[in-house]
């Protein structure tokens, strides 16, 4: 079993940053692979950025691209998600998701554990 925490969510202006933070805690795993979603009122759930477990290989898709950098601390089974130059369309819930395979991707189906999500909001 995992559990993911994730936190560094709020309100911020267009332009402004935020960064997002998720611990998974494990007794089951010595490694995780881990990713970022999102999903704003009346979408559907989408990807954001995803990191291999051993945080050398990253995904990220096309909307954040150069805005959003995923990064990781293995050690303390720990990702980041630092949002920059963020838009009224970045506003939604965050969920950070985990799997115990190497590299999650891009495709939600792939991750076995959840966590609650981190509301993001940006507007003037």
């Amino acid at each position: 079993q995992v559990q993911l925490v994730e936190s560094g969510g709020g309100w911020v202006r267009p332009g402004g940053s935020l960064r997002l933070s998720c611990v998974a805690s494990t007794r089951t795993f010595s490694r995780v692979a881990m990713g970022w979603f999102r999903q704003a009122a009346g979408k559907e759930r989408e990807f954001v950025a995803a990191l291999n477990w051993r945080g050398t290989t990253a995904a990220t898709a096309d909307a954040v691209k150069g805005r959003f950098t995923i990064s990781g601390d293995d050690a303390k089974h720990t990702v980041f998600l630092q949002m920059n130059s963020l838009e009224p369309e970045d506003t939604g819930v965050y969920y950070c998701a985990a799997t115990k395979d190497n590299f999650g991707g891009t495709a939600a189906s792939n991750y076995e554990y959840w966590g609650q999500g981190t509301q993001v909001t940006v507007s003037s």
